[in-house]
């Protein structure tokens, strides 16, 4: 079963942990109703069957690993996009990252991003080594590293106005001011500007765009939006050795769609991350009152309505104004289109808290710490126009700080998830059954037990187990 699953109002499912045995009663239909969230990695809820076929289909083409016959490289990052999109599973980050790298400003001549020579971007591999093999030019003297970004509910994103981002780029909070990434997306280079959104620098504008750009920058797979190749460090004759496969690589399928067009399927119709409890915690108060909701809005956006059924029309909240902002210090030194060396997009905070397991922040510098203790290290990082937020967020009670690291934490956290790896199975109920109740008033969304409270009426009793029966994945 998974969260989409329905199930019949007589159904009983029994699990046996060790000497106890779970029970999950009857499903009345009134409960039956409430919708479990979709975990991360999940479709959208709600797509038609056609949207949930070009779904898995999509899934298909984003883990195939590309073959040199296929087109891959010459050079490339990796052999398929699941393998840097991965945790907690597929179309998520991982601490694989890219390096980027140029030749920094000095007196009237601006970054140089040193394209003749292949930059900014290294293809750390290749399909000869050595005689294909990119390596960082003398002449750089920025290098930097980026993590993997993670791809849920990428369409959803996608599908928001313009106009809802540009508003508050004209009416901006006290204390700082964002700006637009305005772009052309690849797929109509002459079309209409729009706000770009995707990319540490919102330097795409639409998930087809991402994924082309990503086809060939990161697989070498040259396609129609990109059509040819990248030359080992800007080398043409070099290039000429070692490109197999006439360019552009990407071909259609018998149903007319290329492979970027499936990697685009998945990515557009990944549900957007979980947040548990979903009514939100005191933390959140103390995060917008540091100022954190600046940038990082609370306020949700409603998805168009002219885009396909299965995304229009939908509230969505991943904490990010989609606005270019000046980092100071935390800036990578990579200009990229509009957006300067200190500049980066907000990050939107959803799922945020699976990503503080492992690492924080474009470089992944806030690690090694547990996932709260990374959730600080990475707000300490914080400069430019957050300095002030940061610096309030110092200010802080110990009490407080944990308060806004747990509700950060419950972003990403599925229902019932008491390991935070996102699927729910017999090791949760080892430790949810101890917190089982009667009807009453027990826990608040402040309590570690209210991952468990389903209907958030402050017990896990037995409505909220018949919502675990639905939510219960298995190993």
């Amino acid at each position: 079963m998974n969260a989409n699953n329905h199930v019949s109002s007589n159904f009983l499912l029994s699990r046996v942990v060790g000497a106890t045995a779970l029970t999950l009663v009857t499903v009345t239909a009134a409960n039956a109703q409430v919708p479990i969230q979709p975990r991360m990695g999940d479709p959208v809820p709600g797509l038609s069957a056609a949207e949930l076929n070009r779904f898995d289909l999509g899934k298909q083409a984003f883990n195939k690993t590309q073959s040199i016959a296929d087109g891959l490289g010459p050079v490339f990052n990796d052999t398929s996009c699941e393998h840097c999109h991965l945790s907690p599973t597929i179309g998520g980050s991982s601490t694989k990252f890219v390096t980027r790298f140029g030749k920094a400003a000095s007196g009237p001549n601006p970054f140089d991003p040193l394209d003749p020579m292949g930059g900014s971007l290294l293809q750390k591999s290749s399909i000869n080594t050595p005689l294909c093999d990119e390596t960082i030019p003398p002449q750089a003297d920025v290098v930097i590293t980026r993590m993997t970004p993670p791809t849920f509910g990428f369409g959803l994103v996608e599908a928001i106005a313009d106009s809802d981002i540009q508003v508050r780029e004209a009416f901006p909070p006290p204390g700082v001011s964002g700006r637009a990434h305005l772009m052309t997306a690849a797929e109509a280079p002459l079309g209409p500007v729009r706000v770009g959104r995707f990319g540490f620098k919102a330097q795409v504008p639409t998930v087809l765009t991402f994924s082309g750009d990503a086809g060939v920058n990161e697989l070498g797979l040259s396609n129609r939006l990109f059509t040819a190749d990248n030359a080992p460090n800007g080398d043409p004759v070099r290039l000429a050795q070692c490109d197999t496969v006439a360019d552009p690589e990407d071909h259609s399928d018998p149903q007319g769609f290329h492979q970027i067009d499936r990697m685009t399927d998945f990515q557009r119709y990944l549900a957007a991350p979980p947040q548990t409890p979903k009514s939100g915690m005191l933390g959140e108060v103390v995060f917008n009152g540091v100022g954190c909701g600046a940038c990082h809005v609370p306020t949700p956006y409603t998805t168009l309505g002219s885009v396909e059924a299965g995304l229009a029309n939908q509230e969505i909240k991943p904490y990010s104004d989609f606005l270019l902002h000046d980092v100071g210090s935390l800036g990578d030194g990579i200009p990229q289109g509009m957006a300067t060396e200190t500049e980066f997009r907000t990050t939107p905070l959803w799922g945020v808290g699976h990503r503080a397991t492992f690492a924080l922040l474009h470089d992944g510098r806030a690690a090694g710490q547990s996932a709260a203790g990374n959730i600080d290290l990475a707000i300490l990082a914080h400069d430019g126009e957050a300095l002030a937020s940061r610096n309030a967020y110092v200010a802080l009670s110990a009490a407080d700080k944990t308060k806004l690291q747990n509700f950060l934490l419950s972003l990403g956290r599925a229902e019932f998830d008491a390991e935070f790896n996102n699927n729910v199975d017999e090791i949760d109920w080892f430790f949810l059954r101890t917190w089982v109740t009667g009807p009453g008033s027990f826990y608040t969304p402040d309590s570690p037990e209210a991952i468990a409270d389903f209907d958030q009426d402050g017990d896990f009793d037995l409505r909220d187990i018949a919502a675990l029966q639905r939510a219960y994945t298995g190993t």
